[in-house]
């Protein structure tokens, strides 16, 4: 699946590898936006994104679109990872992605439909539950958890926590793994006195976890790579059109958006880095 996705070989992995679909996805292939299917590329087992039970945030929020559309849900599944986008939007399988940061080059960006920062998590009751910084000397000869290679290492590395962090992978395949749970597991234990994670899976997470948890958007770090990231939906370059009814869409379904996203523990900031309540 590393060769170009316009070779037939590729073409047929992609379909192959695509959970609930098999050969009647063929039919796809040289298909442009459907008019008839909302088409979401999605992850078959990658909560609390998506999953094939709809469980997932992402999954209520292509609910809530299908239904601004008038078109019935259709879904086009692939892991994430290395290829997915050339093997579902650029295959044309699909016609979008729920999730995507702003601007990410590999696909054509909606305007924002929410924006997030990575979060440090403890339990409630800790000594470290107000630290907003990673700069916070507190924090001198704790041992932080990270996701290896996200940008909250940077800092974590700046501040000289590295020595006694806990490193977590991150790529994995979900189906039988989760970084982010057994984070909140090893939190809840004591093995670790704090984690770093992305708002999204943090917050939803943490809801979860066994004990009370904190969970603390980290929008002061600001003197190394960015913390806070505006998520989009992701489409093909070239229909704009399309882009511009699915812009039109999340503003008259923001709100409800904005609950769905809530619902799920997902810490939602404004541009000012201030905590978005949506409305009754």
């Amino acid at each position: 699946m590393n060769r170009a996705p316009t070779t037939v070989r590729a073409l047929v992995l992609a379909i192959a590898v695509a959970a609930g679909f098999g050969p009647a996805a063929a039919q796809y292939r040289a298909a442009v936006v459907s008019n008839e299917v909302f088409r979401v590329c999605a992850d078959p087992s990658n909560l609390p994104f998506s999953n094939k039970d709809g469980q997932g945030f992402e999954n209520k929020i292509a609910e809530l679109i299908a239904a601004e559309l008038k078109l019935p849900l259709q879904y086009f599944w692939m892991p994430s990872g290395p290829g997915f986008i050339r093997n579902t939007l650029g295959t044309k399988l699909c016609d979008v992605v729920i999730g995507y940061a702003a601007g990410a080059e590999i696909v054509q960006n909606t305007n924002p439909y929410y924006r997030s920062a990575f979060v440090l998590i403890t339990k409630k009751d800790s000594p470290l539950a107000d630290v907003t910084t990673l700069a916070d000397p507190r924090l001198k000869d704790k041992r932080i958890g990270i996701i290896a290679g996200t940008p909250p290492s940077d800092y974590v590395l700046k501040y000289g926590l590295m020595g006694k962090a806990k490193p977590y992978a991150l790529i994995v395949d979900r189906r039988y793994d989760s970084p982010a749970e057994q984070m909140l597991a090893d939190i809840a234990k004591g093995d670790i006195d704090a984690g770093v994670l992305w708002g999204p899976i943090g917050g939803y997470f943490a809801t979860k976890a066994s004990v009370p948890m904190v969970v603390t958007p980290l929008v002061k770090d600001k003197d190394g790579p960015p913390m806070a990231f505006r998520i989009t939906f992701g489409t093909r370059f070239g229909e704009s059109e399309w882009k511009h009814r699915l812009n039109d869409v999340i503003k008259a379904r923001q709100n409800d958006i904005d609950k769905v996203l809530v619902s799920f523990g997902v810490p939602i900031l404004d541009e000012s880095d201030r905590p978005i309540t949506p409305k009754p």
